[in-house]
């Protein structure tokens, strides 16, 4: 009967994914519409001209718009492997690749002992709650990557430490997931793979780690957290632009620079808070490893200066890993960012011109969706230090003087 129950609910699961995919390739093949924004222009325009560029063996060292490292070229020229679509529908059928991969290692991880099915569901449910923008950018592929180097985890730690890295070289944020790593050969095998990669691109192809100038002068954008100053402060007469700045829609004008530091400010806190933590922390169990991960890249999400709704993906695919393990205590936070995303997927493409223009509802989306992030945040770091930093031993009393204790023997 046990056995029975547990192929029916495989069934449930894979017929639930197979629907909702179904649906999200016929959104980005513009079969069916999902709203005015066209979220795929971001593959038809922007990646097809890096690619272009991508293919002479350069960098585009001359587009403020490439921000990101050296590895990010080979998503962009995957398409290349299926010459016979267009680029679009290529990288969209990739895309689609790198979402199956990430339900196939969750499949194998949760029959595991100790593991559950929560993780497959929250992949499965979280992520076309994103819409049709899950597939028309890169992140995808990189949570793929990243789950893998999760999933990899204690048993494996030299490919863990391998996996990071090149996640790391594809779009930064995969270094994190070694903030909870304790084996030696994970950290070596990571420096190992990323200074060999990054020697290989930057011998090969001029301009690799161009992007870091293009980063430094990025503003804040509307979707962040420190962009609710600039949407309130429009209705009191901020004296600022919205405008399509670095390759997204940024506040310019007065105290942006200064939101801009404290973001950077809080980031710099977060970053101490887990370097303390690692500091602390004595009591490691095999979730440790992937509740770390999602504690760091929530952090650092929620203090970035952008936070664009593919970031989301982020954050399923690692609170997937966490809900995967049955002892793990990160329910509440997966499902605030599961509830996050489908707000994000009304803020962003659905509602993105009532954030442009800072009205009642685009100011609500926003609140709400940041408001969940933060949530999740600060409940994810709490049971993440409570789970695994030992409390400090009371101090002894001192010891009562000779005539308090004489004084109560007396009769």
């Amino acid at each position: 009967m046990e056995t029975k129950g547990a192929g029916r609910s495989l069934a449930w699961l894979l017929a639930t994914w197979a629907a909702t995919r179904t649906l999200l390739l016929l959104f980005v093949f513009r079969v069916y519409t999902f709203s005015d924004l066209d979220v795929t222009s971001d593959v038809s325009v922007t990646y097809r001209g890096w690619y272009e560029v991508l293919r002479q063996g350069t960098f585009p060292l001359d587009d403020v718009t490439w921000q990101y490292p050296p590895a990010a070229a080979l998503p962009v020229l995957s398409p290349a492997a299926l010459p016979f679509l267009s680029y679009e529908h290529a990288f969209f059928l990739l895309a689609f690749l790198a979402d199956a991969v990430v339900l196939v290692l969750l499949l194998s991880a949760h029959r595991r002992p100790g593991r559950s099915a929560r993780g497959v569901w929250v992949w499965v449910a979280g992520v076309p709650l994103l819409g049709p923008t899950v597939y028309a950018r890169y992140d995808v592929m990189v949570t793929a990557v990243a789950v893998a180097a999760l999933l990899a985890g204690a048993r494996h730690p030299k490919a863990m430490g391998a996996l990071t890295a090149f996640g790391a070289l594809l779009k930064v944020w995969p270094a994190l997931l070694l903030v909870g790593a304790v084996r030696r050969r994970a950290w070596w095998s990571a420096a190992v793979t990323a200074s060999g990669l990054s020697a290989l691109f930057s011998l090969s192809m001029p301009g690799a780690f161009a992007f870091l100038t293009f980063q430094r002068d990025r503003g804040t954008e509307v979707e962040s957290l420190g962009a609710l100053f600039f949407h309130v402060a429009r209705h009191f007469g901020w004296q600022g632009q919205v405008l399509l700045n670095y390759g997204s829609i940024e506040f310019v004008g007065p105290y942006v620079e200064q939101v801009s530091a404290a973001a950077l400010a809080l980031t710099l806190l977060a970053f101490g808070w887990l370097l303390l933590w690692r500091l602390r922390a004595s009591l490691w169990a095999p979730h440790t490893l992937a509740e770390a991960a999602f504690t760091a890249v929530l952090l650092f999400t929620v203090t970035s200066r952008v936070i664009s709704p593919q970031y989301m993906v982020w954050l399923v695919g690692l609170a997937a890993v966490c809900v995967s393990y049955r002892a793990s205590r990160m329910g509440a936070p997966a499902l605030m960012v599961v509830a996050a995303s489908f707000v994000t997927v009304l803020e962003f493409p659905v509602g993105f011109g009532h954030v442009v223009v800072s009205d009642g509802y685009g100011v609500l989306l926003l609140v709400l969706r940041n408001g969940l992030l933060v949530a999740a945040s600060v409940t994810a770091a709490r049971r993440l230090w409570r789970s695994t930093v030992t409390p400090a031993p009371a101090a002894p009393l001192p010891p009562e003087p000779a005539r308090s204790r004489q004084a109560r023997v007396s009769p």
